[in-house]
């Protein structure tokens, strides 16, 4: 009878490592968990003690009752939700266009489009904020989703996915008579999938999490999101109410972490096919 292999030592290191590493990243979602359950009172007399000495959800009642929580995630799931489709629709069919079409200026324009990644939003906030004005979208959700419609990331990420797809499946299918937006929702956005997976998570968490844009073109209380609305409740009534706000933070969570949960597997599978391209 054979004994039992030895783990190598540099195993153990890395287990160990590894280790210390999530727990550094998962010790203060832990502990704004645990703390939502407390009172304030309880939180500032001893806040590093994890366990709540009394169980409470005083404090989520606190951000139902005296809030519009229920309108400000409304607010967030209609524009993360909107961006997000229109993007993954506008990113895939321009980039099939860019990789599969021949075109004047076809290098130019993709040109333009990655150079428009290069420019921080903050050098554009202010035309942005003139132009929605003036078409009269200020303080209306709109203000949030039209000027995000298309991605420069995502255009260029799908052509890139689209470069690799053989030219032989779209010829076979133009030789059977297939149109072009044919050959876009059967074989290109199938083979799209992983692509597409990653790019939703992008986007939906950089639209969910957006707090400048929605600081700028919204100004009723009930058109807020849930970022803004969370410094809204921060700097409110309630900002003693330290609980309440973890509280509010640990809801505002729960949407993004649901869809990476859901989206996980085609996230990686995207994400390490782009990085061998």
């Amino acid at each position: 009878m054979t004994g039992r292999k030895s783990i190598p030592i540099h195993y153990l290191f890395l287990i160990v490592f590894g280790a210390f590493f999530v727990f550094i990243m998962v010790m203060p979602y832990v502990w704004m968990l645990l703390n939502t359950f407390k009172r304030t009172q309880e939180l500032l007399r001893n806040p590093f003690k994890m366990l709540p000495l009394n169980w409470t959800l005083s404090s989520y009642v606190t951000v139902f009752k005296r809030t519009p929580f229920f309108s400000w995630f409304k607010n967030s799931v209609i524009t993360t939700v909107s961006v997000t489709s229109i993007v993954l629709f506008s990113s895939s069919i321009a980039g099939f266009v860019f990789a599969k079409f021949k075109f004047p200026g076809r290098t130019l324009l993709f040109w333009v489009i990655l150079a428009s990644m290069m420019v921080p939003f903050q050098t554009i906030m202010i035309p942005n904020f003139l132009i929605v004005n003036h078409i009269g979208l200020y303080n209306t959700l709109f203000a949030l989703i039209v000027p995000n419609m298309v991605s420069g990331f995502g255009i260029f990420l799908c052509r890139q996915f689209c470069e690799g797809i053989p030219d032989s499946l779209w010829e076979a299918a133009l030789i059977d008579g297939a149109s072009n937006l044919s050959i876009y929702l059967n074989i290109i956005v199938p083979l799209l999938r992983p692509c597409l997976a990653a790019l939703a998570i992008f986007s939906f968490l950089g639209t969910w999490n957006e707090y400048l844009q929605p600081l700028i073109m919204l100004e009723n209380v009930k058109n807020m999101t849930l970022p803004i609305a969370l410094a809204y409740f921060t700097n409110g009534p309630h900002i003693m109410d330290i609980s309440a706000c973890l509280a509010a933070a640990a809801l505002i969570m729960i949407p993004v972490t649901v869809v990476f949960l859901l989206f996980q597997k085609h996230f990686i599978k995207g994400a390490a096919i782009s990085g061998m391209k």
